[in-house]
C-alpha cells in the first residue's frame, strides 16, 4: 500500500483555518446584465507568526466563503473499464476574475505519461451556486491545478497567499472542508514539521511540503492550509496512512511552490521543470567517513540516466555496491556539493536548487571526486513526466 494517500475522494470540500480580523473591501464588476461581487479581505496582520491570537471560529467565518467544492467527472476507472468515474475534492478562490486553485489529482486521473484531465469539472460555492469550470492547466510534479470559472453573477472571496518563509513548527493551523462528505467541517492542529518530501503524480518527489496534525481526510484535497493571519500556507494534498483513514499525519504542498506553478499555468497552461538526470543518496558523517568520499555533506551520485544532462556533462556515478549499516549504496561516484551557487547539504537541497532553474540553462555544478573538488558545467534538460523515463 502506498505510504502517502491522495486526499481526494467521495467527500467534498477541504478548507483550512487559523487567524482572524481584518477589514473588508467590496467592489463590483459588471458583466453585461449580471454582476460579480468580489470581496477582498485584508489579512489579519495583528496575529504574531506563532499564532498567539489564534481564533479558529473567526477565521472560519472570514475565510470559508472563499473555499469551494470541486466535482470532476469522466475520470478513469481504476479497474480499467473506461472513463466513468467521478471524484470530489476542494479548492479555493485566488482572484476576482474566477481563478480557483486546487490539487492536480482532484481534476485528473492516471499518473506519469498517462495522466489526463477530467471530462467535466464543476465548482460549488458556499452560497450553493454551482458552475462549470475550465481546467486552465495542471502541474503533476507539484500536484497543483488552476481552474477558471465565469465570474458573472457570483460572489467571490479570494484568499490571500502567504509564504512558507513565515511558517514555524508548532504554529497553529486549521482545516475547513468536507471530509467523507461532511460539509464545512472544521479541524485544527499545528505545523508538525517543515521541508518534508511527498510523492507526486510522476514519481519525482515534491519537496518542501508542510506536515500537519490537523485532520486531513478524503475530500480535503485541494483546500487551503491557513496561518494565524488568514493567509494560505499550502494546498492540502495527502495523508500518510496504511489503512486509508487519517492518522494525524497530513501534508500540504507549500504555497511558494503553488505560486510558481500558478504563474506558469496562467502563462501557457503548462509547467516546466529542469532535469539533471541523477539518482542520489544523502550523506551523513558516518557514511562519508566509512567510504572516504572526501566530504561529509552533499548528494552522493548513485546512478545517472544514460544520455541525460549529468551523463553528458561527465558526472561520475558509482560502479559497485556495498552495504553500510542498514542500507546498500552504489560506491565510487561523485558527490554533488553545489549547483548554480546553491550549496547542497540536506537531502532535498538538490531538488530545491533545480526547482529555481530553467530547462536548457547551463549551470556550474561542483562535485567532490576522489577527495578533490571539481567544477563541471551542465546543460539542464526538461523533466520527463515519468521518473522511470530518465
Amino acid at each position: 500500500m502506498r505510504r502517502g494517500a491522495l486526499a481526494a475522494g467521495t467527500a467534498a470540500a477541504a478548507l483550512l483555518v487559523a487567524g482572524c480580523g481584518g477589514k473588508q473591501e467590496t467592489r463590483t464588476i459588471s458583466a453585461q446584465t449580471t454582476t460579480t461581487r468580489v470581496e477582498i479581505l485584508k489579512d489579519a496582520g495583528d496575529a504574531p507568526p506563532g499564532g498567539g491570537s489564534f481564533d479558529p471560529s473567526a477565521i472560519y467565518q472570514r475565510e470559508s466563503p472563499g473555499v469551494v467544492t470541486i466535482t470532476s467527472t469522466g475520470l478513469d476507472n481504476p479497474n480499467g473499464s473506461g472513463q466513468n468515474e467521478s471524484g470530489v475534492g476542494s479548492g479555493f478562490v485566488i482572484s476576482g476574475n474566477g481563478e480557483i486553485a486546487t490539487n492536480a489529482h482532484v481534476v485528473t486521473s492516471g499518473e506519469g505519461a498517462s495522466i489526463h484531465k477530467a471530462q467535466q469539472v464543476y465548482v460549488r460555492f458556499k452560497d450553493n451556486n454551482q458552475v462549470s469550470a475550465e481546467i486552465v492547466g495542471f502541474d503533476p510534479f507539484s500536484d497543483v491545478a488552476l481552474l477558471k470559472v465565469d465570474p458573472a453573477g457570483l460572489t467571490l472571496r479570494p484568499l490571500p497567499l502567504g509564504s512558507t518563509r513565515d511558517a514555524i513548527v508548532g504554529a497553529p493551523v486549521a482545516a475547513i472542508g468536507s471530509p467523507f462528505g461532511k460539509d464545512e467541517s472544521l479541524s485544527v492542529g499545528v505545523v508538525s514539521a517543515l521541508d518534508r518530501s511527498i510523492d507526486s503524480l510522476t514519481g519525482f518527489a515534491t519537496t518542501g511540503a508542510i506536515q500537519t496534525d490537523a485532520a486531513i481526510n478524503h475530500g480535503n484535497s485541494g483546500g487551503p492550509l491557513l496561518d494565524a493571519r488568514g493567509r494560505v500556507l499550502g494546498i492540502n494534498a495527502q495523508i500518510q496512512t496504511t489503512s486509508g483513514d487519517g492518522s494525524g499525519v497530513g501534508f500540504a504542498v507549500p504555497v511558494d511552490t503553488v505560486k510558481r506553478s500558478l504563474g506558469q499555468l496562467r502563462k501557457d497552461g503548462k509547467v516546466h521543470y529542469s532535469y539533471l538526470g541523477v539518482s542520489t543518496a544523502p550523506l551523513y558523517p558516518q557514511l562519508a567517513q566509512h567510504f572516504k568520499v572526501g566530504t561529509d555533506h552533499g548528494a552522493w551520485v548513485q546512478e545517472t540516466s544514460e544520455g541525460g544532462p549529468a551523463d553528458d556533462a561527465g558526472l561520475k556515478p558509482g560502479d559497485h555496491r556495498e552495504r553500510f549499516q542498514d542500507s546498500t549504496y552504489v560506491v565510487g561516484g561523485d558527490v554533488i556539493v553545489a549547483v548554480a551557487g546553491h550549496e547542497i547539504r540536506e537531502e532535498d537541497d538538490l531538488a530545491s536548487a533545480l526547482a529555481g532553474l530553467a530547462p536548457g540553462q547551463t549551470v556550474p555544478v561542483q562535485v567532490v571526486r576522489d577527495g578533490q573538488r571539481r567544477a563541471l558545467r551542465v546543460k539542464l534538460g526538461e523533466r520527463p513526466l515519468d521518473a522511470r523515463a530518465g
